[in-house]
């Protein structure tokens, strides 16, 4: 019974350290998905950034399992800013998410991949204040003009903000 309590807390030791390292970190958040990203969903982040003179990267990070049935995917991503006269930022971004023999690309052992994927390098925030972003997914099919309804296989989404360094 001492030597599990002994290993539970070493790895309880060694979580707080390896999350404690993370120095280049000033936001980083996820929403939860249910496997499936429906077309008219439309993910937000919230974050408060009073640095108007440091330039920071952005990255979304995406989790995705072998459900993911493209190659790529398309998001559009609108960044607003604070204040009365604010304006939003919106791009349409597209990542490649699978190797040409159909693997997923990203890290992690299971059929769970994590992407790490840009967004916007070496920003520098206009004013300071609270900043929305939003996303929503674009994927379509090949030739087709709505898009994918319900795109399979996005498990988590998030947004992660860094030093540059």
């Amino acid at each position: 019974m001492h030597l599990k309590k002994t290993n539970i807390l070493g790895l309880a030791i060694l979580a707080v350290f390896f999350f404690s390292c993370d120095k280049t970190r000033v936001f980083d958040e996820y929403k939860k998905l249910d496997g499936t990203w429906k077309k008219a969903d439309t993910l937000h982040f919230t974050f408060e950034q009073n640095d108007t003179i440091n330039p920071y990267h952005l990255f979304l990070n995406v989790r995705n399992n072998n459900d993911y049935p493209f190659s790529n995917m398309y998001v559009i991503v609108s960044l607003k800013e604070p204040g009365e006269k604010a304006t939003t930022k919106v791009d349409t971004l597209e990542y490649l998410m699978a190797n040409p023999d159909g693997s997923l690309l990203g890290e992690g052992f299971s059929d769970v991949k994590e992407s790490k994927l840009w967004y916007l390098e070496n920003f520098k925030f206009n004013r300071a204040g609270k900043y929305n972003v939003e996303v929503v997914q674009a994927v379509r099919e090949t030739g087709d003009i709505e898009g994918v309804e319900d795109l399979r296989g996005i498990t988590e989404l998030g947004l992660r903000i860094e030093k540059t360094k």
